[in-house]
């Protein structure tokens, strides 16, 4: 028997709790024709110092979950799901923003296969969202969808329906309102399949609890730091490779701008010059540091790397196990430079003809360091990573 248990966090909700509970009860014979026999309703008073409770309490069909002090939408949240007793788990908020109807919807796409069934507010329904909070959910939907490559609509929304036995995947979750996103986010990165369903999203009845600066802050901050303790090279290796072009860009212009016979440069010339330099080497160590990271991380969880800068190789050699030649190439070619720059200097060239030369020798020379300084880096992680595995294999143990 498919039993559904819905979770309603409720901080002083006594003018809209009466309502939404019900209209989530009412939803049960809708829900057996998706496949779900049994409805259960779990509203957690987060604390509230008015009637919420009370309310909650004496609605039929209603099991009221106490907490004596306010922790936070997501601290009841993970309450209520730690008391669910339901294989499905949906959870929408008190306010009546959500749609409960639309529960069946989203248990058919979750018994159909799905782990988390989202149902967003921005897939096409009718909404009354605020334009601020439709400006931020897209910034943040877009956001999660380049850090974990798959197409998110709405990243924060707060009616979902998802299966039991992910939790122990997505778990740790924020006591916050960032429980949302983060959830979200954990959930891409995990490799569950997430499916979205669009709801129509109506005015809420009280005072909105959020706050579009100081939470909009949070849920960045949130989102960031997930994706980070999953896959660091995504966002590392995007801002590197971003540092690199850029100045890889100045560099071909100073360069025309030389060949033309230009040897003295204007203010903008000489900040755009150092703007490169700086650009170059922050590159070149924000990316190498992403890939860094990701080796720590499979140390950390003990498996195999799951993600990368672009989710698939490009490269038949991994492109970290050729940061040595890299290196390498790059200082000799720094070396080489170096020395025909001092030849055509004590041959009677003028400065003027040369600092071009020699300024790019010295960032060939350095960028060749950085990148031979990662790469006997990375082989010592390799070693490590491997240690265990191949320990076990001599000792005959598999």
């Amino acid at each position: 028997m498919t039993v559904l248990s819905v979770v309603i966090p409720a901080y002083n909700e006594e003018n809209g709790i009466k309502e939404i509970a019900e209209r989530v009860l009412a939803v049960g014979p809708a829900l057996k024709m998706a496949g779900v026999e049994r409805l259960e309703l779990l509203v957690v008073d987060d604390g509230s110092m008015d009637r919420t409770a009370e309310i909650a309490e004496n609605i039929p069909g209603v099991r009221l979950i106490r907490q004596p002090k306010n922790k936070g939408y997501g601290a009841a949240l993970k309450t209520g799901f730690s008391k669910a007793s339901g294989e499905l788990i949906g959870f929408l908020d008190a306010d009546g923003t959500y749609p409960p109807e639309y529960f069946p919807q989203l248990c058919k796409s979750a018994l159909n296969g799905s782990d988390l069934v989202i149902g967003s507010r921005m897939a096409g329904e009718d909404s009354e969202m605020p334009l601020t909070r439709r400006i931020g959910n897209f910034f943040f939907a877009n956001l999660l969808s380049i850090l974990g490559r798959q197409k998110v609509t709405d990243s924060a929304s707060g009616m979902r329906v998802f299966k039991r036995e992910i939790l122990e995947q997505i778990y740790p979750l924020p006591d916050g309102l960032n429980l949302t996103p983060v959830m979200s986010t954990r959930a891409l990165h995990e490799g569950l399949k997430i499916e979205e369903v669009p709801i129509p999203y109506s005015e809420r009845v009280g005072r909105s609890k959020l706050s579009v600066i100081h939470d909009g802050r949070i849920f960045l901050q949130s989102m960031i730091w997930t994706a980070m303790s999953y896959n660091p090279v995504r966002i590392l290796g995007l801002l590197g490779l971003g540092g690199i072009g850029l100045a890889g860009l100045v560099f071909i212009g100073l360069l025309v701008v030389r060949l033309n016979g230009v040897t003295t440069l204007n203010p903008f010339g000489v900040f755009a010059l150092f703007f490169a330099l700086v650009s170059s080497i922050a590159g070149i160590n924000m990316f190498a540091l992403g890939v860094t990271f990701n080796y720590l991380i499979s140390l950390f969880y003990k498996k195999p790397i799951r993600q990368g800068l672009f989710g698939k190789p490009f490269f038949k050699t991994p492109l970290d196990q050729q940061f040595g030649w890299m290196g390498l190439v790059s200082m000799l070619a720094g070396v080489v430079i170096a020395v025909v720059a001092l030849t055509l200097g004590v041959n009677g060239w003028e400065i003027g003809r040369l600092w071009f030369y020699l300024l790019g020798s010295a960032l060939l020379f350095l960028a060749g360091i950085q990148l031979f300084i990662y790469w006997l880096l990375l082989r010592v992680l390799e070693e490590l990573s491997q240690r265990e595995i191949l320990t076990r294999q001599d000792m005959g143990l598999g």
